[in-house]
């Protein structure tokens, strides 16, 4: 009799505790009431490459803790020939019922009918990455569906290449008192990313080097994504007798290092250094075999945590909750001697 008495507790030990853990695992996920189909949407500038899977993991992971369906669209390619493309993506979410935010990069301008329609069905819209195309200018005067932005901080990260490399430069003797020192710089485009990773580099540069007393001329090229344009600026610069270059995403990367690698003695005697990651900087910075001049070093954004912080975002707007409106994610420099830690920890990646 008492040992059925003392079995009888401790099985209603066991079952009011089963029963803690599953109310506390309901509370982690933060579905208490909520409609499991309710979505948030987002829309990137692309879906297959390396950087927006990382973006999308990051996103899943946060609607995942916030008790959200996420749905991950983008247009093939990330070139403005796209747009159309883009545009059909985010009216599919726009009209679809269970979609009750969404976070948005465009990759060009002609977007304003879709964020009227945001606007009128009150769905809040986060930006991301580099956010509305040319400083928001389809957004409509008092129908302004957004509600914040995350994003890496463009100015600070590009600033933080230039801190690196002019540090590599004087430490390495390749700066001269009463020289001038030719900076190249190739921005990828006229979006508000481009603006402000050319901004934060040439203002950085320029403020070391003046406070040093060295004298700079920044050679600054605003190109697209055309095919053919980052090289046809590598190879204006070269003509002009730089003495660096820096490119200001992946794509001028790419394109740059099959240009220089085709044509070394040309650009034997230039310095370079980037922004972003990718197949082609780690093997120009790895530079195995001795095929490339030097690239210093660039920086790399944590995409993972772009996607997963603009999806907390909406989650937060939707839930009533107090947000911060513009969340500047950093980025983090890396050289030869870093980047397989960086690969290693997912913030460095190939693609």
């Amino acid at each position: 009799m008492k040992l059925r008495k003392l079995l009888s507790i401790a099985t209603a030990s066991v079952l009011s505790a089963a029963f803690l853990m599953v109310g506390a695992s309901c509370n982690n996920n933060n579905t208490s009431g909520k409609d499991e189909n309710q979505t948030i949407a987002v829309i990137a500038k692309g879906e297959t490459h390396a950087f927006w899977q990382a973006v999308k993991s990051g996103a899943e992971a946060a609607g995942k803790k916030y008790g959200y369906k996420i749905t991950f669209a983008g247009p093939t390619a990330e070139s403005e020939t796209y747009i159309p493309e883009q545009r059909e993506k985010l009216q599919s979410a726009l009209n679809n019922k269970h979609v009750k935010a969404v976070v948005l990069a465009t990759i060009g301008q002609g977007f304003a009918d879709e964020l009227v329609t945001a606007y009128d069905k009150k769905i809040p819209v986060v930006e991301f990455d580099s956010g509305l195309y040319a400083n928001r200018a389809d957004v409509t005067a008092g129908k302004d569906p957004t509600i914040g932005k995350v994003a890496t901080d463009n100015v600070a990260a590009a600033a933080l290449v230039a801190e690196n490399f002019y540090k590599y430069l004087k430490t390495n003797n390749k700066l001269t008192a009463g020289k001038e020192f030719k900076m190249g710089v190739i921005q990828h485009d006229s979006s508000a990313t481009g603006i402000d990773r050319a901004k934060g580099f040439e203002d950085k540069f320029k403020a070391l080097a003046k406070a040093d007393g060295f004298t700079v001329d920044i050679q600054h090229q605003t190109k697209t994504n055309n095919d053919g344009e980052y090289k046809a600026a590598a190879q204006s610069l070269q003509a002009s007798h730089v003495d660096a270059i820096f490119m200001s995403n992946e794509g001028v990367v790419s394109e740059v290092s099959a240009e220089v690698a085709d044509n070394k003695a040309k650009y034997e005697n230039i310095l370079f250094c980037g922004f972003d990651c990718g197949t082609n900087q780690y093997n120009w910075i790895k530079n195995d075999g001795n095929k490339y001049p030097v690239l210093v070093g660039s920086v790399a954004q944590d995409s993972y945590s772009i996607g997963y912080k603009a999806v907390e975002m909406a989650a937060k707007k939707l839930a009533g909750e107090t947000f911060e409106k513009n969340v500047g994610i950093a980025g983090q420099w890396y050289t030869s001697a870093n980047i397989d830690d960086l690969k290693s920890k997912n913030i460095f990646y190939l693609g």
